[in-house]
């Protein structure tokens, strides 16, 4: 599949580690030297096939031709990594899973097949467990053994909690101790959310490590080459996250990115922040990084989004990640995507009607609440949101 709706188009692929193919930064610096003004450089989030990522490229970038002022000559960049295909849906996707992290594939035949049997067995929760554990330790360029902390606490607490999150997000809380439900199955429900969050812990970390490794020096190298290219950069889920930790890649002195737009973003809503609230001698991940950008840091955000506001954050909650995801009622643990930037001061707020019809500080962090066209999680393919990019870039 190929992107057919824009044109000119390249795309950028990283690995795991963040490596890519020589070459692409020259690939996107010609694009200047056939008259392009513009960059708008766009990352998925969870997508488990190139050509998945691709299609959703597609549709997003459709609108920009139409919202694009007549001085903009605009060029289009996809940027492919290897994620998983983390969707609402209470299964995990076993097949997308062992694609993205092939060394474990294994692992995830055995946890695949125990969450099928659900074998009513209080030691193969213990197994279950260990092989989470296994899971998460990923070879994936960090060299870490770091595993959350809900990986390391009783599995009965943990998959009860799990189940307790997932039945009230359902309106099922409760259902089975009313009707005398086992409890064996009840805790096979919390142990599949258990897989899913280990999934949501490991892309965490990839999308890091790719930006970091690969997008940050890969705009320091295209700002040498082309310095008068003007690229914007948007990122969709831990996309937005990939991108966010471009920023302490880019070389000092680089000034090409000229705006940065985040669509439902699953990192801290405290990144950028200087001082927590909760802890006023610690920052945020990325603390005013937003500085390096030449242009507005934009996080749009939806309370629809049922993902960020309930299924993601679980493993931060349990494991007490407060630089993480959320967790459901503490502000700690929001998401950025959730209700925008927080804890920055200066921070502007708009309606996604008053950013289009007022346009967006030339400067600075801005949270717009998007939820008037933002319906799920992954609902962000619409013209008013490559309005509110080409508003953000100053070509609209």
């Amino acid at each position: 599949m190929t992107v057919t709706s824009v044109e000119p188009y390249r795309e950028i692929v990283f690995d795991k580690d963040g490596d890519g193919p020589a070459g692409q930064a020259a690939a996107l610096a010609a694009l200047a030297r056939q008259g392009c003004t513009d960059l708008v450089l766009f990352t998925h989030g969870w997508n488990n096939t190139p050509s998945m990522a691709t299609g959703l490229f597609d549709a997003f970038f459709a609108p920009f031709p139409r919202v694009a002022g007549p001085a903009a000559r605009l060029g289009y960049a996809g940027l492919v990594w290897p994620s998983i295909m983390f969707s609402d849906e209470r299964v995990p996707d076993y097949p997308a899973l062992a694609a993205a992290v092939p060394e474990r594939a294994p692992v995830v035949a055995r946890l695949a097949a125990m969450a099928e049997a659900e074998p009513a067995d209080e030691v193969a929760f213990a197994e279950f467990a260990g092989l989470l554990r296994e899971l998460a330790v990923v070879a994936d360029g960090t060299r870490s053994t770091e595993v959350p902390g809900f990986l390391a606490s009783d599995p009965r607490l943990v998959y009860g909690t799990f189940a307790d999150a997932v039945e009230g997000a359902a309106g099922e809380a409760g259902a089975e101790a009313l009707f005398g439900g086992d409890p064996l199955k009840r805790l096979w429900k919390g142990a599949r959310e258990a897989l899913r969050q280990t999934t949501y812990f490991i892309m965490k970390r990839r999308a890091g490590v790719v930006g970091e490794r690969g997008l940050g020096p890969l705009l320091g190298e295209l700002g040498s080459l082309a310095p008068a290219l003007r690229v914007h950069l948007v990122g969709h889920s831990f996309g937005a996250r990939l991108v966010a930790h471009a920023l302490p890649a880019l070389p000092a002195g680089t000034r090409t990115v000229k705006s940065v737009t985040f669509l439902q973003g699953a990192f801290s809503h405290y990144a950028f922040a200087t001082r927590l609230p909760h802890s006023p001698d610690r920052p945020g991940s990325l603390p005013g990084l937003q500085s390096r950008v030449d242009g507005p840091v934009v996080a749009c955000y939806s309370r629809h989004d049922t993902a960020l506001r309930v299924f993601y954050p679980l493993a931060s909650r349990v494991s007490r990640d407060d630089e993480s995801l959320l967790g459901e009622d503490d502000p700690r643990w929001q998401a950025i995507g959730h209700d925008g930037i927080q804890a920055v001061p200066g921070t502007a707020a708009r309606t996604l009607a008053a950013a289009l019809r007022d346009g967006l500080p030339v400067s600075g962090c801005v949270s717009v609440d998007a939820a008037e066209v933002v319906s799920e999680h992954s609902d962000i393919c619409h013209e008013q949101l490559a309005a509110v990019v080409a508003r953000a870039g100053r070509f609209a």
